[in-house]
Protein backbone atom coordinates (compact mmCIF):
# COMPACT_ATOMS: atom_id res chain seq x y z
CA UNK A 1 0.00 0.00 0.00
CA UNK A 2 1.26 3.51 -0.80
CA UNK A 3 2.57 5.49 2.21
CA UNK A 4 0.16 8.37 1.47
CA UNK A 5 -2.79 5.97 1.60
CA UNK A 6 -1.55 4.61 4.92
CA UNK A 7 -1.24 8.19 6.15
CA UNK A 8 -4.85 8.98 5.24
CA UNK A 9 -6.21 5.82 6.88
CA UNK A 10 -4.24 6.34 10.09
CA UNK A 11 -5.14 10.05 10.29
CA UNK A 12 -8.81 9.21 9.85
CA UNK A 13 -8.57 6.59 12.61
CA UNK A 14 -6.92 9.11 14.91
CA UNK A 15 -9.70 11.64 14.36
CA UNK A 16 -12.27 8.94 15.15
CA UNK A 17 -10.46 8.22 18.44
CA UNK A 18 -10.48 11.93 19.33
CA UNK A 19 -14.20 12.25 18.51
CA UNK A 20 -14.91 9.18 20.67
CA UNK A 21 -13.29 10.94 23.61
CA UNK A 22 -9.69 9.72 23.74
CA UNK A 23 -7.20 12.38 24.82
CA UNK A 24 -5.34 13.99 21.92
CA UNK A 25 -1.94 13.00 23.33
CA UNK A 26 -2.82 9.29 23.49
CA UNK A 27 -4.78 9.24 20.22
CA UNK A 28 -1.92 10.92 18.33
CA UNK A 29 0.78 8.78 19.95
CA UNK A 30 -1.10 5.54 19.32
CA UNK A 31 -1.93 6.50 15.72
CA UNK A 32 1.64 7.60 15.06
CA UNK A 33 3.12 4.37 16.43
CA UNK A 34 0.60 2.20 14.56
CA UNK A 35 1.27 4.16 11.37
CA UNK A 36 5.03 3.75 11.68
CA UNK A 37 4.62 0.01 12.25
CA UNK A 38 2.28 -0.26 9.23
CA UNK A 39 4.67 1.60 6.93
CA UNK A 40 7.71 -0.48 7.93
CA UNK A 41 5.75 -3.75 7.93
CA UNK A 42 4.52 -2.96 4.44
CA UNK A 43 8.03 -2.02 3.33
CA UNK A 44 9.72 -5.16 4.77
CA UNK A 45 6.89 -7.45 3.71
CA UNK A 46 6.49 -6.32 0.12
CA UNK A 47 7.83 -9.00 -2.22
CA UNK A 48 5.43 -9.94 -5.03
CA UNK A 49 7.54 -12.86 -6.20
CA UNK A 50 7.32 -15.05 -3.11
CA UNK A 51 5.02 -15.94 -0.27
CA UNK A 52 6.61 -15.43 3.15
CA UNK A 53 6.62 -18.40 5.48
CA UNK A 54 5.76 -18.12 9.17
CA UNK A 55 9.36 -17.54 10.38
CA UNK A 56 9.93 -14.92 7.72
CA UNK A 57 6.70 -13.18 8.64
CA UNK A 58 7.79 -13.20 12.28
CA UNK A 59 11.07 -11.54 11.28
CA UNK A 60 9.18 -8.90 9.31
CA UNK A 61 6.88 -8.29 12.28
CA UNK A 62 9.78 -7.99 14.73
CA UNK A 63 11.74 -5.74 12.38
CA UNK A 64 8.83 -3.36 11.80
CA UNK A 65 7.98 -3.32 15.50
CA UNK A 66 11.59 -2.59 16.49
CA UNK A 67 11.82 0.26 13.98
CA UNK A 68 8.54 1.80 15.18
CA UNK A 69 9.66 1.57 18.83
CA UNK A 70 13.03 3.10 17.95
CA UNK A 71 11.51 6.16 16.27
CA UNK A 72 8.69 6.57 18.81
CA UNK A 73 11.23 6.41 21.64
CA UNK A 74 13.73 8.88 20.19
CA UNK A 75 11.48 11.60 18.80
CA UNK A 76 9.88 12.92 22.02
CA UNK A 77 13.21 13.26 23.85
CA UNK A 78 15.05 14.87 20.92
CA UNK A 79 12.38 17.56 20.53
CA UNK A 80 11.26 18.15 24.12
CA UNK A 81 14.85 18.56 25.32
CA UNK A 82 15.06 21.79 23.29
CA UNK A 83 15.98 24.67 25.60
CA UNK A 84 13.28 26.98 24.27
CA UNK A 85 10.54 24.69 25.62
CA UNK A 86 11.63 25.63 29.15
CA UNK A 87 9.78 28.88 28.46
CA UNK A 88 6.44 27.09 28.89
CA UNK A 89 6.76 26.15 32.59
CA UNK A 90 8.45 29.50 33.31
CA UNK A 91 5.56 31.49 31.81
CA UNK A 92 2.98 29.36 33.59
CA UNK A 93 4.81 29.76 36.92
CA UNK A 94 4.89 33.55 36.49
CA UNK A 95 1.10 33.56 36.14
CA UNK A 96 0.41 31.41 39.19
CA UNK A 97 2.83 33.36 41.40
CA UNK A 98 1.29 36.64 40.22
CA UNK A 99 -2.11 35.30 41.22
CA UNK A 100 -0.98 34.19 44.69
CA UNK A 101 0.81 37.53 45.16
CA UNK A 102 -2.59 39.18 44.50
CA UNK A 103 -1.10 41.15 41.62
CA UNK A 104 -4.23 40.28 39.64
CA UNK A 105 -6.47 41.96 42.21
CA UNK A 106 -4.28 45.07 42.16
CA UNK A 107 -4.34 45.10 38.36
CA UNK A 108 -8.13 44.83 38.23
CA UNK A 109 -8.50 47.59 40.83
CA UNK A 110 -6.25 49.91 38.82
CA UNK A 111 -8.18 49.21 35.61
CA UNK A 112 -11.48 49.78 37.40
CA UNK A 113 -10.45 53.15 38.84
CA UNK A 114 -9.18 54.43 35.49
CA UNK A 115 -11.69 52.98 33.01
CA UNK A 116 -14.94 52.07 34.81
CA UNK A 117 -16.53 55.49 34.16
CA UNK A 118 -17.25 54.66 30.47
CA UNK A 119 -20.44 52.77 29.44
CA UNK A 120 -19.85 49.12 30.30
CA UNK A 121 -16.81 50.36 32.18
CA UNK A 122 -16.40 47.46 34.58
CA UNK A 123 -16.50 44.98 31.70
CA UNK A 124 -13.98 47.09 29.76
CA UNK A 125 -11.80 47.21 32.87
CA UNK A 126 -12.00 43.42 33.04
CA UNK A 127 -10.84 43.09 29.43
CA UNK A 128 -7.80 45.31 29.96
CA UNK A 129 -7.02 43.66 33.30
CA UNK A 130 -7.11 40.23 31.65
CA UNK A 131 -4.82 41.60 28.92
CA UNK A 132 -2.42 42.80 31.61
CA UNK A 133 -2.49 39.47 33.43
CA UNK A 134 -2.05 37.70 30.08
CA UNK A 135 1.25 39.55 29.80
CA UNK A 136 2.61 37.56 32.75
CA UNK A 137 0.62 34.32 32.66
CA UNK A 138 0.76 33.04 29.08
CA UNK A 139 -2.15 30.68 29.82
CA UNK A 140 -5.72 31.45 28.74
CA UNK A 141 -7.37 28.95 31.06
CA UNK A 142 -5.55 30.33 34.11
CA UNK A 143 -6.53 33.89 33.15
CA UNK A 144 -10.20 32.96 32.79
CA UNK A 145 -10.21 31.09 36.11
CA UNK A 146 -8.58 33.96 38.01
CA UNK A 147 -10.91 36.70 36.73
CA UNK A 148 -14.00 34.57 37.14
CA UNK A 149 -13.27 34.86 40.86
CA UNK A 150 -12.28 38.53 40.83
CA UNK A 151 -14.32 40.36 38.18
CA UNK A 152 -17.68 38.56 37.94
CA UNK A 153 -18.71 39.30 41.57
CA UNK A 154 -17.87 42.99 41.02
CA UNK A 155 -19.99 43.15 37.87
CA UNK A 156 -22.93 41.30 39.42
CA UNK A 157 -22.80 43.62 42.43
CA UNK A 158 -23.69 46.67 40.33
CA UNK A 159 -26.34 44.95 38.24
CA UNK A 160 -24.60 43.40 35.20
CA UNK A 161 -26.36 40.60 33.38
CA UNK A 162 -24.64 37.44 34.68
CA UNK A 163 -24.39 35.84 31.23
CA UNK A 164 -22.75 38.93 29.79
CA UNK A 165 -20.35 39.20 32.76
CA UNK A 166 -19.34 35.56 32.31
CA UNK A 167 -18.87 36.09 28.58
CA UNK A 168 -16.57 39.06 29.16
CA UNK A 169 -14.29 37.00 31.42
CA UNK A 170 -14.25 33.96 29.12
CA UNK A 171 -13.46 36.09 26.05
CA UNK A 172 -10.93 38.26 27.91
CA UNK A 173 -9.08 35.13 29.02
CA UNK A 174 -8.33 34.24 25.40
CA UNK A 175 -5.99 37.24 25.11
CA UNK A 176 -3.29 35.22 26.86
CA UNK A 177 -2.87 33.19 23.67
CA UNK A 178 -1.43 36.17 21.79
CA UNK A 179 0.01 38.66 24.26
CA UNK A 180 3.57 37.62 25.17
CA UNK A 181 4.57 35.57 27.00
CA UNK A 182 2.37 33.03 25.22
CA UNK A 183 2.76 29.27 25.65
CA UNK A 184 0.90 28.55 22.40
CA UNK A 185 3.23 30.83 20.40
CA UNK A 186 6.21 28.96 21.86
CA UNK A 187 4.66 25.64 20.81
CA UNK A 188 4.02 27.01 17.30
CA UNK A 189 7.65 28.16 17.05
CA UNK A 190 8.89 24.70 18.04
CA UNK A 191 6.66 22.83 15.58
CA UNK A 192 7.45 25.03 12.55
CA UNK A 193 11.06 25.75 13.63
CA UNK A 194 10.79 29.54 13.64
CA UNK A 195 12.35 32.24 15.84
CA UNK A 196 10.40 32.22 19.11
CA UNK A 197 11.57 35.75 19.96
CA UNK A 198 10.11 37.28 16.79
CA UNK A 199 6.87 35.35 17.26
CA UNK A 200 6.49 36.67 20.81
CA UNK A 201 7.10 40.21 19.53
CA UNK A 202 4.58 39.69 16.73
CA UNK A 203 1.85 38.75 19.20
CA UNK A 204 2.03 41.98 21.19
CA UNK A 205 0.26 44.46 18.86
CA UNK A 206 -2.45 41.97 17.68
CA UNK A 207 -3.10 41.04 21.34
CA UNK A 208 -3.56 44.67 22.36
CA UNK A 209 -5.58 45.29 19.20
CA UNK A 210 -7.91 42.39 20.12
CA UNK A 211 -8.42 43.89 23.58
CA UNK A 212 -9.32 47.26 22.03
CA UNK A 213 -11.84 45.64 19.66
CA UNK A 214 -13.42 43.84 22.63
CA UNK A 215 -13.62 47.13 24.53
CA UNK A 216 -15.30 48.91 21.59
CA UNK A 217 -17.82 46.08 21.32
CA UNK A 218 -18.65 46.27 25.04
CA UNK A 219 -19.08 50.04 24.97
CA UNK A 220 -21.35 49.74 21.92
CA UNK A 221 -23.52 47.11 23.64
CA UNK A 222 -23.69 49.18 26.83
CA UNK A 223 -24.75 52.29 24.89
CA UNK A 224 -27.52 50.45 23.03
CA UNK A 225 -28.67 48.36 26.00
CA UNK A 226 -28.40 50.68 29.00
CA UNK A 227 -29.13 47.95 31.53
CA UNK A 228 -26.28 45.67 30.42
CA UNK A 229 -23.32 47.54 31.89
CA UNK A 230 -23.88 50.72 33.94
CA UNK A 231 -20.76 52.92 34.32
CA UNK A 232 -19.01 53.24 37.68
CA UNK A 233 -17.84 56.64 38.87
CA UNK A 234 -16.74 58.32 42.05
CA UNK A 235 -12.98 57.71 41.89
CA UNK A 236 -10.79 60.73 42.52
CA UNK A 237 -7.53 61.35 40.64
CA UNK A 238 -5.66 60.66 43.86
CA UNK A 239 -7.31 57.23 44.14
CA UNK A 240 -6.49 56.49 40.53
CA UNK A 241 -2.80 57.30 40.86
CA UNK A 242 -2.66 55.40 44.17
CA UNK A 243 -3.73 52.22 42.34
CA UNK A 244 -0.81 52.31 39.88
CA UNK A 245 2.05 50.99 42.10
CA UNK A 246 0.24 47.67 42.56
CA UNK A 247 0.10 47.18 38.78
CA UNK A 248 3.72 48.19 38.09
CA UNK A 249 5.30 44.73 38.68
CA UNK A 250 3.32 43.31 35.77
CA UNK A 251 4.43 46.18 33.54
CA UNK A 252 8.04 45.58 34.65
CA UNK A 253 7.87 41.89 33.68
CA UNK A 254 6.46 42.76 30.25
CA UNK A 255 9.20 45.32 29.61
CA UNK A 256 11.93 42.92 30.72
CA UNK A 257 10.75 40.06 28.51
CA UNK A 258 10.43 42.37 25.48
CA UNK A 259 13.90 43.85 26.04
CA UNK A 260 15.35 40.35 26.26
CA UNK A 261 13.81 39.66 22.84
CA UNK A 262 14.31 43.06 21.22
CA UNK A 263 16.05 46.17 22.53
CA UNK A 264 15.27 49.27 20.41
CA UNK A 265 18.31 51.05 21.87
CA UNK A 266 20.90 48.36 21.07
CA UNK A 267 21.47 44.64 21.30
CA UNK A 268 18.91 42.44 23.02
CA UNK A 269 19.72 41.70 26.66
CA UNK A 270 19.59 37.93 26.16
CA UNK A 271 17.41 35.10 24.97
CA UNK A 272 13.64 34.80 25.56
CA UNK A 273 14.38 31.92 27.96
CA UNK A 274 16.65 34.13 30.05
CA UNK A 275 14.07 36.93 29.95
CA UNK A 276 11.38 34.54 31.19
CA UNK A 277 13.63 33.38 34.04
CA UNK A 278 14.38 36.97 35.11
CA UNK A 279 10.68 37.82 34.92
CA UNK A 280 9.81 34.81 37.08
CA UNK A 281 12.42 35.84 39.67
CA UNK A 282 11.02 39.39 39.84
CA UNK A 283 7.47 38.11 40.32
CA UNK A 284 8.77 35.68 42.96
CA UNK A 285 10.39 38.53 44.92
CA UNK A 286 7.26 40.66 44.59
CA UNK A 287 5.11 37.73 45.73
CA UNK A 288 7.27 37.31 48.85
CA UNK A 289 7.06 41.04 49.50
CA UNK A 290 3.25 40.94 49.21
CA UNK A 291 2.88 38.06 51.65
CA UNK A 292 3.17 34.82 49.69
CA UNK A 293 4.36 32.02 51.98
CA UNK A 294 5.36 28.38 51.52
CA UNK A 295 1.77 27.17 51.25
CA UNK A 296 0.98 29.50 48.33
CA UNK A 297 4.36 28.87 46.67
CA UNK A 298 3.87 25.10 46.92
CA UNK A 299 0.42 25.43 45.36
CA UNK A 300 1.80 27.58 42.52
CA UNK A 301 4.57 25.04 41.83
CA UNK A 302 2.15 22.10 41.86
CA UNK A 303 -0.31 23.83 39.51
CA UNK A 304 2.57 24.75 37.20
CA UNK A 305 3.81 21.16 37.19
CA UNK A 306 0.33 19.78 36.42
CA UNK A 307 -0.29 22.14 33.50
CA UNK A 308 3.26 21.69 32.14
CA UNK A 309 2.99 17.90 32.24
CA UNK A 310 -0.34 18.08 30.41
CA UNK A 311 1.15 20.26 27.65
CA UNK A 312 4.34 18.21 27.33
CA UNK A 313 2.36 14.96 27.18
CA UNK A 314 0.37 16.34 24.25
CA UNK A 315 3.64 17.40 22.57
CA UNK A 316 5.19 13.93 23.06
CA UNK A 317 2.21 12.12 21.58
CA UNK A 318 1.79 14.49 18.65
CA UNK A 319 5.49 14.45 17.76
CA UNK A 320 5.29 10.67 17.21
CA UNK A 321 2.34 11.28 14.89
CA UNK A 322 4.26 14.09 13.14
CA UNK A 323 7.23 11.80 12.45
CA UNK A 324 4.82 9.22 10.98
CA UNK A 325 3.38 11.92 8.71
CA UNK A 326 6.90 12.57 7.43
CA UNK A 327 7.34 8.90 6.48
CA UNK A 328 3.88 8.88 4.90
CA UNK A 329 4.76 12.04 2.88
CA UNK A 330 1.33 13.46 3.65
CA UNK A 331 2.48 17.10 4.21
CA UNK A 332 4.16 17.19 0.78
CA UNK A 333 1.09 15.72 -0.89
CA UNK A 334 -1.22 18.24 0.81
CA UNK A 335 1.08 21.13 -0.15
CA UNK A 336 1.07 20.00 -3.80
CA UNK A 337 -2.72 19.73 -3.75
CA UNK A 338 -3.16 23.20 -2.20
CA UNK A 339 -0.82 24.90 -4.67
CA UNK A 340 -2.60 23.19 -7.56
CA UNK A 341 -6.02 24.64 -6.72
CA UNK A 342 -7.52 27.10 -9.21
CA UNK A 343 -8.14 29.76 -6.55
CA UNK A 344 -6.49 32.95 -5.38
CA UNK A 345 -4.00 32.21 -2.55
CA UNK A 346 -5.77 34.60 -0.16
CA UNK A 347 -9.07 32.73 -0.67
CA UNK A 348 -7.35 29.41 0.08
CA UNK A 349 -5.89 30.94 3.25
CA UNK A 350 -9.36 32.11 4.34
CA UNK A 351 -10.73 28.60 3.74
CA UNK A 352 -7.94 27.17 5.92
CA UNK A 353 -8.79 29.62 8.72
CA UNK A 354 -12.49 28.71 8.43
CA UNK A 355 -11.53 25.03 8.68
CA UNK A 356 -9.69 25.86 11.92
CA UNK A 357 -12.85 27.51 13.24
CA UNK A 358 -14.83 24.33 12.60
CA UNK A 359 -12.12 22.00 13.92
CA UNK A 360 -11.80 24.09 17.08
CA UNK A 361 -15.39 23.27 17.97
CA UNK A 362 -14.31 19.71 18.68
CA UNK A 363 -10.67 19.94 19.84
CA UNK A 364 -8.64 21.91 22.37
CA UNK A 365 -6.41 24.68 21.00
CA UNK A 366 -2.99 23.12 21.66
CA UNK A 367 -3.97 19.70 20.35
CA UNK A 368 -5.56 21.23 17.27
CA UNK A 369 -2.44 23.21 16.35
CA UNK A 370 -0.05 20.35 17.04
CA UNK A 371 -2.04 17.94 14.89
CA UNK A 372 -2.69 20.23 11.93
CA UNK A 373 0.44 22.38 11.60
CA UNK A 374 2.72 19.62 10.29
CA UNK A 375 0.40 19.32 7.29
CA UNK A 376 -1.07 22.83 6.93
CA UNK A 377 2.07 24.91 7.54
CA UNK A 378 4.08 23.49 4.57
CA UNK A 379 1.03 24.03 2.36
CA UNK A 380 0.69 27.70 3.36
CA UNK A 381 4.40 28.29 2.87
CA UNK A 382 4.24 26.63 -0.56
CA UNK A 383 1.25 28.83 -1.37
CA UNK A 384 3.32 31.92 -0.56
CA UNK A 385 6.22 30.69 -2.70
CA UNK A 386 8.40 28.73 -0.28
CA UNK A 387 10.45 29.16 2.90
CA UNK A 388 13.11 31.31 1.20
CA UNK A 389 10.95 33.38 -1.17
CA UNK A 390 11.47 37.14 -1.22
CA UNK A 391 8.66 39.60 -0.63
CA UNK A 392 8.70 40.68 -4.29
CA UNK A 393 8.09 37.13 -5.57
CA UNK A 394 5.61 35.92 -2.92
CA UNK A 395 1.86 35.45 -3.20
CA UNK A 396 1.06 37.32 0.03
CA UNK A 397 3.60 40.15 -0.46
CA UNK A 398 6.00 39.04 2.29
CA UNK A 399 9.13 36.93 2.56
CA UNK A 400 9.06 33.31 3.71
CA UNK A 401 10.11 34.00 7.35
CA UNK A 402 7.64 36.89 7.65
CA UNK A 403 4.86 34.73 6.19
CA UNK A 404 5.63 32.07 8.82
CA UNK A 405 5.22 34.69 11.58
CA UNK A 406 2.05 36.18 10.06
CA UNK A 407 0.42 32.78 9.63
CA UNK A 408 1.43 31.86 13.18
CA UNK A 409 -0.39 34.85 14.64
CA UNK A 410 -3.46 34.13 12.48
CA UNK A 411 -3.61 30.50 13.51
CA UNK A 412 -3.09 31.32 17.20
CA UNK A 413 -5.85 33.93 16.96
CA UNK A 414 -8.06 31.14 15.56
CA UNK A 415 -7.03 29.03 18.56
CA UNK A 416 -8.18 31.94 20.78
CA UNK A 417 -11.51 31.95 18.95
CA UNK A 418 -11.90 28.21 19.54
CA UNK A 419 -11.49 28.65 23.31
CA UNK A 420 -14.98 30.17 23.46
CA UNK A 421 -16.83 28.27 20.71
CA UNK A 422 -19.29 25.51 21.63
CA UNK A 423 -19.29 22.65 22.36
CA UNK A 424 -15.66 22.36 23.54
CA UNK A 425 -14.85 26.04 24.37
CA UNK A 426 -12.51 25.40 27.28
CA UNK A 427 -12.62 28.91 28.78
CA UNK A 428 -16.41 28.69 29.03
CA UNK A 429 -16.20 25.44 30.99
CA UNK A 430 -13.55 26.94 33.28
CA UNK A 431 -15.67 30.02 34.08
CA UNK A 432 -18.75 27.86 34.72
CA UNK A 433 -16.67 25.54 36.91
CA UNK A 434 -15.41 28.38 39.07
CA UNK A 435 -18.87 29.96 39.53
CA UNK A 436 -21.63 27.84 41.08
CA UNK A 437 -24.31 30.31 39.93
CA UNK A 438 -23.45 29.86 36.24
CA UNK A 439 -24.06 27.03 33.80
CA UNK A 440 -21.96 26.35 30.70
CA UNK A 441 -24.97 27.40 28.61
CA UNK A 442 -24.98 30.80 30.39
CA UNK A 443 -21.34 31.38 29.51
CA UNK A 444 -21.78 30.32 25.87
CA UNK A 445 -24.69 32.77 25.55
CA UNK A 446 -22.56 35.51 27.08
CA UNK A 447 -19.64 35.08 24.68
CA UNK A 448 -21.80 35.16 21.54
CA UNK A 449 -21.21 38.90 20.78
CA UNK A 450 -17.45 38.34 21.01
CA UNK A 451 -17.57 36.04 17.99
CA UNK A 452 -18.25 39.19 15.94
CA UNK A 453 -15.29 41.00 17.53
CA UNK A 454 -12.95 38.08 16.81
CA UNK A 455 -14.17 37.83 13.22
CA UNK A 456 -13.46 41.55 12.73
CA UNK A 457 -10.01 41.23 14.29
CA UNK A 458 -9.04 38.23 12.17
CA UNK A 459 -10.30 39.99 9.02
CA UNK A 460 -8.18 43.05 9.77
CA UNK A 461 -5.08 40.95 10.53
CA UNK A 462 -5.51 39.20 7.17
CA UNK A 463 -6.13 42.45 5.28
CA UNK A 464 -3.34 44.42 6.99
CA UNK A 465 -0.37 42.13 7.78
CA UNK A 466 1.64 45.15 8.99
CA UNK A 467 -0.31 44.98 12.28
CA UNK A 468 1.43 41.66 12.90
CA UNK A 469 4.78 42.24 11.22
CA UNK A 470 5.75 45.75 12.38
CA UNK A 471 7.60 44.74 15.58
CA UNK A 472 9.28 41.59 14.13
CA UNK A 473 10.52 43.68 11.17
CA UNK A 474 12.28 46.03 13.61
CA UNK A 475 14.09 43.07 15.19
CA UNK A 476 15.73 42.31 11.81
Amino acid sequence: MEPITIGLWVSAAMLVLVVLGMRVAFAAGLAGFAGLFWIFWDKFNYNPEKILFFNERREVWDGALAKAFQIAGQVPHSKVSAQVLSLIPVFILIGYMAYHAKLTTALFEAAKRWIAWVPGGLAVSTVFATAGFAAVSGASVATAAVFARIAIPEMLKIGYNKQFAAGVVAAGGTLASLIPPSAILVIYAIIVEQDVGKLLLAGFIPGVFSAIVYAILIIGIAVVFKSVGPPVGGFTWRERFASLPGALPILAVVVIIIFFVYNPFGDAWGTPTEGGAVGAFIVFLMALFRGMRWKELKLALLETAKLTIMIFTIIWGVLIYVRFLGFAKLPDAFADWITGLEMAPILILICILLAYAVLGMFMDAIGMLLLTLPVVYPAVMALNGGETVSAADSAFGMSGPMCAIWFGILVVKMAEFCLITPPIGLNCFVVAGVRDDLTVQDVFKGVTPFFIADAVTIGLLVAFPAIVLYLPSLAG
